[in-house]
């Protein structure tokens, strides 16, 4: 590439990443991307939309055997796991293309190569080694973007092998159903794989450090999927320890200490879903005197590292871990960098968290004992499923929404749900937030009948005693 010098130069291509390289070009900079890998990062090949094919399939499945509870009948069925399989990897390729596509279209320039730091004026040089776009490269602003990987733990033996241990990789792509997997970890990453193998007839075990399933859910919604969960026949260990992980032939033995004892388990497949770690290696952070903590880089709202010139976003910076979150970041940073009036600090708790599990959860804002640990007094509301007509008539009568309110001020302060389709329900809530809105707003709308969007509204109403369907 005869071009080494940018305005903005970007490394990691992910949801942060390539989104942050759009608005900048926008914005009418001249912009490179690095890339070691693939277009689109984790998120697009290896996690949020691959992984959202493999459980589209598993529900289809799902309701293919309860196909007679719809007046149907559906003799047989089967799931054939290299079709699912092949079906998730070309949907994840059709992606990556798009995101070759937007970068031509924007006139980004893509810089294949491994990419570290050096020392440079007014941003650190960006060296790149291993790939086409080989070369040392300048410009006014570097942003992070490199992302995170599976966390392990060596010294309970929970590191992958590629065979028997898998990562979230290893688990997308498996040649065979295991009868018996084990999954260290009920964060999103977990319950969603423990939610695909379960349904598709594997027998799965889940074990959690802390003493709930999905621990960063309000306790309601916690509470709410392991009944659920363990419903359909998932075995969950809530405040259980690995303390050991070894493999012998085909098949791996976990054990476990809680509440004082000791117990063995065996799989077929261990599947690591114990959070996640910053790529904050091999990349010159420490000669720059970029602040690290706990393998994240440290920044403030608007992506500043306080090196000058150098910024990051994403999940390299911590939590939430989410690809919405990196790409909002992406676009506030590169807007202060532009000198757009008006951008915002990045705020953490208006950024929605889904899991896209069988039932679906997803939340916005504080959980009920945050919110009180903060002193708020506060008017809670809850609505069933069962409640609903537009949920009865889909056959999904199992599920909740519960809202959270300042009992003084009528603000917002967080919306949790669980059931069908919440995913898609909860930016409603994400909106008011963002807007500010009270109750007095909420309650005002008029939400469409039928639909699973009144519970949105029920939830409210019931906060404030005023519930019409319960």
């Amino acid at each position: 590439m005869a071009e080494k010098t940018f305005d903005l130069i970007i490394i990691g291509s992910g949801p942060g990443g390539y989104v942050a390289a759009i608005r900048a070009a926008q914005l009418g900079m001249k912009v490179a991307i690095v890339e070691r890998e693939a277009l689109g990062g984790v998120c697009l090949n290896w996690g949020c939309i691959p992984t959202k094919a493999l459980l589209r399939s598993s529900e289809v499945f799902h309701l293919i055997r309860h196909a007679k509870d719809y007046g149907l009948s559906v003799d047989n069925p089967k799931a054939l796991l290299d079709k699912i399989v092949a079906r998730s990897r070309a949907v994840a390729k059709q992606l990556s293309t798009g995101v070759a596509f937007l970068m031509k279209k924007n006139k980004i320039d893509v810089i294949e190569g491994v990419a570290s730091l050096e020392k440079g004026v007014p941003a650190p040089k960006v060296v790149v080694k291993g790939g086409k776009g080989e070369g040392v490269y300048q410009a006014k602003h570097v942003l992070l973007a490199t992302g995170a990987r599976a966390r392990t733990a060596p010294a309970a033996g929970l590191e992958p092998d590629g065979k028997l241990v898998w990562t979230y990789r290893e688990a997308m792509v498996p040649d065979a159903l295991p009868k018996r997997i084990v999954i260290v970890g009920s964060g999103a990453i977990g319950i969603e794989f423990a939610s695909f193998y379960q349904t598709l007839g594997a027998a799965v075990t889940v074990v959690e450090t802390l003493d709930r399933v999905l621990p960063v859910e309000d306790e309601d919604i916690s509470a709410f999927m392991h009944k659920s969960l363990t419903k359909q026949g998932m075995t969950l260990l809530t405040g259980a320890k690995v303390t050991s992980l070894k493999t012998r032939g085909q098949t791996a033995t976990v054990e476990v200490e809680a509440g004082g004892e000791t117990s063995k388990l065996e799989a077929d497949r261990v599947i690591l879903a114990m959070g996640i770690v910053g790529n904050v290696e091999g990349l010159g952070l420490e000669a720059l005197g970029v602040k690290i903590e706990k393998t994240h880089v440290v920044v403030d709202g608007y992506g500043r590292t306080g090196v000058t010139g150098l910024y990051a976003i994403g999940d390299i910076t911590g939590p939430p871990w989410l690809a919405h979150k990196a790409s909002h970041e992406g676009v506030v940073c590169v807007e202060a960098i532009a000198g757009v009036k008006g951008v915002h600090a990045f705020d953490p708790w208006n950024v929605p968290g889904c899991t896209y599990s069988w039932p679906q959860v997803a939340s916005v804002g504080l959980t009920e004992a945050a919110a009180k640990a903060k002193g708020r007094k506060l008017k809670v509301g809850r609505f069933p499923f069962i409640g609903n007509g537009k949920a009865i008539a889909l056959g999904e009568p199992e599920g909740m929404v519960k809202t959270i309110f300042d009992a003084e001020t009528g603000e917002l302060l967080g919306a949790h749900m669980v059931g069908a389709e919440v995913t898609e329900l909860i930016q409603g809530y994400a909106i008011a937030r963002q807007g500010e809105l009270t109750e007095a707003e909420l309650m005002a709308t008029v939400f469409p009948h039928p639909t699973l969007s009144e519970m949105m509204h029920e939830s409210v109403l019931a906060a404030y005693g005023r519930a019409l369907h319960m």
